[in-house]
């Protein structure tokens, strides 16, 4: 728990580039990056426009009196009135007034928090507004808590057009969307989660902006590229020194201005920076300091196991997520083709190596070759999830596994015992720890219509090619994302693991977490694979050796059908878990049943006598 006392980065403010900053004797100093702009005049309500001075860069700046709270916007030409693009708050939505933001005026209450080591994180992703904006997910925390969660990832807060969205069609980058609350509200959800125990990331997005309420390119056209595009539209230019400042300083200003404890990049591999990466994640840990834990994760399709030894904790692993839910749901469609072929040697490589591509062509990406060796990295190195809001919401009719694996909930819950209790860092989405069967959906809230109707006419034909929906009347039941019951379907109804089912679920999570705290956690840091054996089809035994010199090991059976143990394996081995019920007393007479999971360790003096059984 924290302790009250002094901010752990307490010091020399660091003097950000862009947007407005409150300077001393209640002045403002207002910077805007606009290389393209002759002149930029600032207008502050109740007062006459006032001209900017020309600076270095392209940039323009001006200092006057100002009080936070005031509203204002950037004229470009005389012409364009413009929010600022490092806006701190706005007045509405991503069209409207900026607000000038006092970021020492909030009382932090929970000081001298400096966060957790990274293999003590088990986190879970939420979207804050299907919970109740940032008030929502703080009356959450302590059931989280009590769930064994340490640390909570909002999916993008960065302010977006309209009410309802992922977050990802972001274009105000420092502004905390008010669908959600103010920036203060965000504060004090970080403050109470620390007051707790327990960590907050973000997710932040730099590789794109969304397609309303960007206005860059009307008076800093070089932010873009226009010999590169991403699926989202014009690359972003990480050549200029000035764009490559304001989203490291971005990142910064979360990890200081709101005391996060840690960012979570999306889909980097879409960022066309030699370098950048790398550089950012130095810039904010020279900035930070040796004294706070934060953890910078990534997001890469890439498989760019080298960018994991340059500053940055841990990757999303997509491979591990690819191959559970092929083995789960049988489905070979898509990215999941790719993991069709050997089910079983790719759910060995990802326990003991962390990817399955590591360089080898991909026939879903045409033979293209895709990732880098990432044998040597530790298991801590890789996020492991079952689900989250893309594996979910990118489908169709955003069906979660629960739903999916209706049909073998012992398949299910034997994937969720491996995911929770090997030495990975363990994800969950939110709802998913009460079963919940509500589907997760697209969702937008985008007020020009001709917008709307492509956006959902796109998503429709993106699935085209897929046999359930090779049909256009098929195709037209897809959910519309601007249709407002879109979201409020998206909502988990059972978000409060409230009715009978719901409950056994959360139970179950809440006890295989306890195990990993009180078994597994201590030990994480030093652990590294010792191999792994495929048993038969679907089922492997796969073995970490933890650092204080304890054995964890998993015998993992996804198949319909009993397979056999080794006998050579130690004898002095406790049994922390099993995921069936009887599948403990099976092992000890060599079987691992069906759809099941046992989880040992090689007896120690501080282990239990006696095994642990799921309820």
């Amino acid at each position: 728990m924290a302790e009250r006392g002094e901010h752990p980065a307490a010091g020399a403010a660091y003097a950000y580039g862009f947007g407005a900053m409150p300077v001393d004797g209640g002045r403002t100093r207002f910077r805007l990056w606009a290389p393209d702009a002759c002149q930029v005049r600032l207008e502050l309500e109740g007062q006459v426009s006032m001209l900017m001075g020309t600076a270095a860069d392209g940039f323009h700046e001006l200092v006057c009196p100002c009080a936070p709270g005031t509203r204002y916007c950037f004229r470009i030409d005389d012409d364009l009135c413009v929010p600022d693009p490092a806006s701190r708050r706005q007045d509405g939505d991503v069209h409207d007034q900026s607000i000038v933001v006092d970021p020492s005026a909030y009382a932090w209450q929970t000081r001298g928090w400096r966060g957790l080591p990274w293999s003590e994180s088990v986190i879970y992703e939420i979207h804050a507004g299907l919970a109740g904006g940032f008030r929502g997910v703080l009356e959450k925390l302590a059931e989280l808590k009590d769930l064994g969660i340490t640390a909570v990832e909002l999916m993008p807060v960065a302010d977006f057009p309209g009410a309802r969205n992922w977050g990802y069609d972001g274009v105000l980058p420092y502004a905390p969307d008010c669908a959600y609350g103010g920036p203060d509200d965000l504060r004090l959800l970080v403050d109470t989660a620390h007051g707790m125990g327990m960590q907050v990331f973000l997710d932040v997005v730099y590789n794109h902006f969304g397609p309303d309420g960007n206005y860059l390119g009307k008076y800093a056209s070089g932010f873009f590229r226009d010999d590169v595009k991403t699926p989202w539209g014009p690359a972003i230019d990480f050549r200029k020194a000035q764009v490559r400042r304001f989203f490291a300083e971005n990142a910064l200003y979360w990890l200081e201005e709101y005391r996060m404890d840690g960012l979570r990049f999306d889909a980097v591999h879409a960022i066309r920076a030699e370098g950048w990466l790398p550089e950012m994640a130095r810039f904010l840990r020279d900035r930070i300091g040796p004294d706070r834990h934060v953890h910078l994760i990534l997001e890469n399709d890439d498989n760019s196991a080298a960018l994991l030894g340059q500053g940055f904790d841990a990757q999303w692993n997509d491979d591990a997520h690819h191959v559970l839910h092929h083995i789960l749901t049988g489905e070979t469609e898509g990215y999941y083709s790719d993991y069709a072929e050997d089910p079983t040697a790719d759910l060995a490589k990802v326990l003991a190596e962390g990817f399955v591509y590591q360089g080898q062509a991909s026939r879903w990406r045409g033979g293209a070759r895709r990732g880098e060796p990432s044998g040597g990295l530790s298991p801590l190195a890789f996020v492991f999830f079952l689900q989250n809001h893309d594996q979910t919401g990118n489908r169709a009719m955003g069906e979660r596994l629960a739903a999916l694996c209706a049909d073998r909930p012992g398949a299910l819950r034997a994937a969720v015992a491996l995911q929770l209790l090997a030495p990975h860092i363990p994800m969950l989405f939110m709802g998913e720890e009460c079963g919940s069967r509500d589907p997760f959906l697209y969702f937008t809230s985008f007020r020009d219509e001709a917008l709307a109707a492509a956006v959902r006419d796109g998503r429709r034909a993106e699935f085209a090619g897929f046999r359930a929906f090779s049909d256009p009347d098929e195709r037209a039941r897809i959910p519309d994302p601007n249709d407002v019951r879109t979201w409020e379907a998206s909502r988990p109804g059972s978000l409060h693991c409230a009715d009978p089912a719901a409950k056994a679920w959360r139970a179950y999570y809440r006890g295989l977490l306890r195990v990993r705290k009180q078994f597994l956690t201590p030990h994480l840091r030093g652990a590294r694979s010792v191999g792994v054996r495929e048993l038969g089809r679907l089922a492997v035994l796969a073995a970490w050796r933890l650092d204080n010199g304890s054995v964890l090991r998993l015998y993992c059976n996804l198949s319909q059908e009993e397979v056999l143990t080794p006998s050579d394996v130690s004898t002095n081995e406790v049994i922390l878990f099993s995921s069936a019920k009887q599948a403990d007393a099976a092992m000890r007479k060599g079987r691992l049943p069906a759809e099941s999971t046992i989880a040992t360790i090689e007896s120690l003096a501080s282990m239990p006598a006696r095994p642990r059984r799921a309820r």
